[in-house]
């Protein structure tokens, strides 16, 4: 089986660790994966802010970025959710193919390729924040948490509230950063809470956001997307690209 991997434009160009882990985690499972050059954004940003023509334009060339592939994978629930639920009403009918293509990744890993144990290793306590797009637009549910249970040596403890909004939203932050930076405390006291050192998720635009609040407080917890976790075997740990950023 081969895939085409849709990195996304935030993990291209300020989490490309995450990018990195998605593919090793991938071909480890067997499954060979393609990075088509031309993809960019897909459009998200500039819909969810009114510049529907500017977002349509970006909706076709992401499309005819992923003609031809069975299956397109991605490590944010946040664009996976604009793709299945925005593009065909946006783009047509080679938009609407690519919708019907498109799996957030832990999506393709328990429903596609039927794996829960991916052979991770990662010995810390974790706590999880599903992501809106996740947890309201893909219906995830407990994909992710499923194969977290399964990663040797790691300790899933529950995060409180959490199925409330980070307070990130895109440029909702922009916008309106004072009650986004509240919701973003709330949640980091949350994670603090669990005594985790490793808050996780599937969205790098949620973990942004929190990994900022939590590191100007000192705190000791990090960040990482749940790629990174899953792509980790025993010695040979999850990378740099998160603690180097």
């Amino acid at each position: 089986m081969r895939v085409a991997l849709f990195v996304t434009c935030l993990n291209d160009a300020v989490y490309p660790s995450t990018g990195v882990a998605t593919v090793r985690l991938l071909e480890r499972l067997g499954v060979g994966v393609d990075f088509p050059a031309a993809q960019t954004c897909c459009g998200q940003p500039q819909f969810n802010t009114g510049y529907r023509g500017e977002a349509e334009r970006l909706v076709r060339r992401t499309a005819r970025a992923f003609a031809g592939y069975e299956y397109v994978v991605t490590p944010s629930g946040s664009c996976a959710a604009m793709v299945r639920h925005q593009y065909p009403r946006l783009g047509g009918a080679e938009a609407a193919s690519l919708a019907s293509r498109t799996y957030e990744l832990t999506e393709f890993l328990v429903d596609v390729l039927g794996v829960v144990d991916v052979g991770a290793s990662f010995p810390h306590k974790v706590t999880y924040h599903p992501s809106c797009h996740g947890l309201r637009l893909l219906r995830l549910g407990q994909r992710p948490r499923r194969l977290l249970e399964a990663v040797a040596g790691l300790e899933l403890v529950e995060l409180p509230g959490a199925e409330e909004c980070c307070g990130f939203g895109g440029t909702f932050a922009v916008k309106n950063a004072d009650v986004s930076t509240a919701m973003g405390r709330d949640k980091a006291r949350s994670a603090l809470a669990t005594g985790a050192g490793v808050l996780c998720g599937g969205d790098n635009s949620c973990l942004m956001h929190l990994d900022g609040i939590l590191r100007r407080a000192d705190a000791p917890v990090r960040a990482l997307h749940i790629a990174e976790i899953l792509a980790a075997t025993e010695g040979q740990g999850t990378g740099e690209g998160r603690d180097s950023a």
